[in-house]
């Protein structure tokens, strides 16, 4: 396989007309049919504006001068079954203020393409690889978008955390050349969010922040805490000693039923520990009252620690 800077499209400008600094990531996750942007930047609230998605349609961000319309128009075409190019070349071909935009876009099929206006502030450029696009503008220089891809394609894990991989990198390089402020990741995928009843799988923002990047990680880890799936390995059955420990845990946290602390798991903990599930936004992880999620036991552990 060729370097990153070999097989990845580039173009930039010295522009010199200022504007919303940004550098985001739009990728595609073939595997679990996830599309997200993670976005970073000197601008206030960048996840209010830059990174829109659609499950089953594809992903969006629009920076630089921002056309916000690229994002709800682009998505309509994505839906349309129109590729990736095709969405670029139409939002861009249709507006007079192309020369000040940045878009990248990924389809439905995991096409990417990305677009930088002639206009844009120096240094200001885009890489497009296999299913994922980087894109900034007003950065440190062009080894931030380099950066950024070659992370995000020897990054492991999900999504989410390839993104954000990629996110620490861009920055590590030099990111946005003004500064940080503000950062957000969007990860969708069919009946991913909460309930099933939305494809927000992953849906966070940090507004105004010093350390947007890595506020924006530890928002991901309580993200996971609170709606993470649960693996089948983690599924513990409440009985013997884990039932009397969730009893104690119950008596410190206030919600103790009426009897001892042993290892009779009967209705009455089973209302309380529901109860106390409900309490600390946990719900997602308690499917089974037969039982108990090894970390949302842990959590409870810690949050409930004898003192």
């Amino acid at each position: 396989m060729l370097p990153v800077g070999e097989r990845l499209s580039m173009c930039y400008n010295e522009a010199m007309r200022p504007r919303m600094s940004t550098f985001s990531i739009v990728a595609y996750d073939p595997a679990k049919a996830e599309w997200g942007v993670a976005v970073q930047s000197k601008f206030l609230a960048v996840g209010a504006a830059v990174p829109w998605a659609k499950a089953g349609s594809g992903s969006i961000a629009t920076q630089a001068w921002a056309n916000l319309t690229y994002g709800p128009q682009g998505l309509k075409l994505l839906e349309q079954g129109l590729s990736a190019d095709e969405v670029v070349k139409r939002l861009t071909d249709a507006d007079e203020g192309r020369d000040h935009r940045q878009l990248g876009v990924v389809d439905t099929r995991g096409n990417a393409a990305a677009y930088t206006g002639v206009e844009c502030l120096h240094w200001a450029g885009h890489l497009v690889g296999r299913h994922y696009c980087c894109q900034g503008n007003i950065l440190a220089g062009p080894e931030v978008g380099k950066e950024m891809a070659r992370v995000f394609e020897s990054a492991q894990g999900e999504l989410a955390d390839r993104l954000l991989a990629a996110l620490f990198a861009g920055q590590e390089a030099g990111g946005d050349s003004r500064g940080q402020e503000s950062a957000a990741l969007l990860v969708v995928r069919e009946s991913g969010g909460y309930g099933g009843f939305s494809d927000r799988l992953i849906d966070l923002r940090v507004d105004d922040h010093e350390r947007p990047i890595a506020e924006l990680e530890r928002l991901l880890k309580l993200h996971r805490l609170y709606f993470g799936e649960t693996k089948p390995e983690d599924l513990l059955p409440i009985e013997g000693a884990i039932a009397r420990e969730l009893k104690a845990i119950l008596v410190r946290s206030g919600h103790s039923p009426k009897g001892p602390v042993d290892e009779h798991y009967d209705e009455a903990t089973q209302g309380a520990l529901r109860k106390l599930i409900g309490m600390e936004n946990l719900e997602e992880r308690f499917k089974d009252e037969a039982f108990i999620d090894r970390v949302a036991l842990e959590y409870l552990r810690e949050r409930y620690s004898p003192r």
